[in-house]
């Protein structure tokens, strides 16, 4: 698992380093242990959170995330999460888990309960980046959704494990009931936007580009900082 030293990529939207997507999806990213609060979570969020909490200078925060491959297995999302939480506790005074449900069934809420740790709201990524009330309200059941780390990784998470590398014809088994694909931009990169609008184009899709920012990722990370530093005084 790669650690923030061993951090050596760059992505548009921070000057700082983030870590490799390699990583992230396979592997996760090891904390730094330099912070007093930790944040468990999803690879597929880390270039965010860093993102953030740079900006914010958020030095109290640690970031230690899981891999973003668990979206493959939902089923294991909620144990992998107590073991991080179990095996951190003592070294952090605060834990916070930086999934939303994420497919575990309500699994995940159920071992936050246990472990008297908060996880940010919402039924998935999407969701929170987009206004989990805005999204619930749009009702988009023949929409596709990606956010910029899923068209940076759009072959890893969709095409191969899908299949579709080797097997085409089955797109319509997989998404002849979707009618868009929708664009959620944490960034205005136009090396994305090509790169989603070209995923809509291989699935059949129309496209549609969202910008919504970190939408409440970056409230519900603000309000964790603030109560967090806040406790240390």
């Amino acid at each position: 698992m790669a650690t923030m030293d061993e951090v050596v990529s760059k992505f548009p939207g921070t000057a700082n380093a983030t870590p490799v997507e390699e990583d992230l999806r396979n592997s996760g990213l090891s904390g730094s242990g330099q912070g007093s609060v930790l944040l468990i979570a999803c690879g597929a969020l880390a270039h965010e959170i860093l993102a953030l909490r740079d900006a914010n200078c958020w030095t109290h925060l640690d970031l230690r995330c899981l891999p973003a491959l668990l979206h493959n297995h939902p089923e294991k999302i909620a144990g992998a999460v107590r073991e991080a939480v179990l095996a951190a506790r003592a070294d952090y005074a605060q834990i916070f888990v930086v999934y939303a449900d994420c497919g575990t069934g309500g699994a995940l809420d159920r071992v936050c309960a246990d472990l008297g740790v908060a996880r940010i709201a919402g039924p998935h990524c999407y969701a929170f980046f987009d206004g989990v009330d805005r999204f619930i309200a749009r009702d988009e059941i023949d929409a596709f959704y990606l956010t910029d780390f899923l068209t940076r990784q759009f072959d890893a998470f969709v095409i191969r494990p899908l299949g579709l590398d080797r097997h085409p014809e089955l797109r319509d088994a997989y998404f002849g009931h979707y009618r868009t694909l929708v664009y959620l931009a944490q960034t205005d990169d136009p090396s994305l936007d090509i790169k989603a609008r070209e995923a809509a184009e291989r699935l059949g899709l129309s496209f549609e580009r969202r910008a919504t920012g970190y939408g409440e990722l970056a409230s519900q990370l603000g309000d964790w900082a603030a109560a967090s530093a806040a406790n240390a005084d």
